[in-house]
């Protein structure tokens, strides 16, 4: 698949924080229309902590999470020295008097064949101004702009074969209602590997083009 930018929300982090089961919040978002399991969603500009790493997806987001988790659990720079811990849970604490809680999902996406950004969405109330400086210099902060997406929800595994299909129910929803798209897919996790297997929530998303003003 060359030059594939294929994004996957994983809940990696809380996967690895058993006591953020579910307390994070979902980046900011509206719920324009609804049909069914078809949603059509209006997404706010958002921060991410991202890395590239390399290999298959699994692979690369095993890699990619170690240096961002060790950002969001210290290996930062705060904005008025020493670091700041961010953690899943809200609220929280932080070292150095900062408190930041963290929103999901993670997102892992395909550059190229062997190449991935894995990144961490950072909560609203946050800036680039004001967000820790990640120790790691291959950590870096970014503003992913407001987009509207088309969701298609669904419950169950996660496998690669049952998003592929998802995205095309969704593509050929969206084309008989003759919308555009931009981009590659999103494949979405939320739920942490100890829920029940038929309990956990999917979802594939594709960013709509949105109509110019008249």
């Amino acid at each position: 698949m060359t030059n594939l930018l294929r994004t996957v929300f994983a809940s990696l982090l809380i996967a690895a924080v058993p006591s953020a089961a579910s307390a994070a919040d979902e980046p900011p978002h509206t719920v324009v229309s609804e049909e069914g399991s078809i949603q059509i969603r209006d997404y706010e500009a958002m921060i991410v902590a991202e890395v590239e790493v390399s290999g298959d997806m699994a692979r690369a987001g095993n890699a990619g999470f170690r240096p961002l988790a060790g950002y969001i659990f210290g290996g930062n720079q705060a904005r008025d020295g020493g670091s700041a811990e961010i953690a899943m849970t809200s609220p929280v604490t932080q070292t150095r008097s900062q408190e930041i809680a963290m929103t999901t999902p993670v997102t892992q996406s395909r550059t190229d064949d062997d190449s991935w950004r894995v990144a961490f969405v950072m909560p609203p109330e946050w800036t680039l101004d004001t967000l820790p400086t990640p120790d790691d210099p291959g950590v870096s902060l970014r503003e992913q702009p407001a987009r509207r997406m088309a969701i298609i929800r669904f419950n169950g595994g996660s496998a690669d074969a049952r998003f592929a299909s998802k995205e095309m129910e969704l593509r050929e929803y969206l084309t008989s209602q003759g919308m555009e798209t931009r981009g590659e897919a999103v494949y979405a996790r939320y739920d942490p590997p100890w829920i029940p297997t038929p309990f956990r929530r999917n979802e594939v998303m594709v960013e709509l083009v949105l109509p110019e003003a008249s």
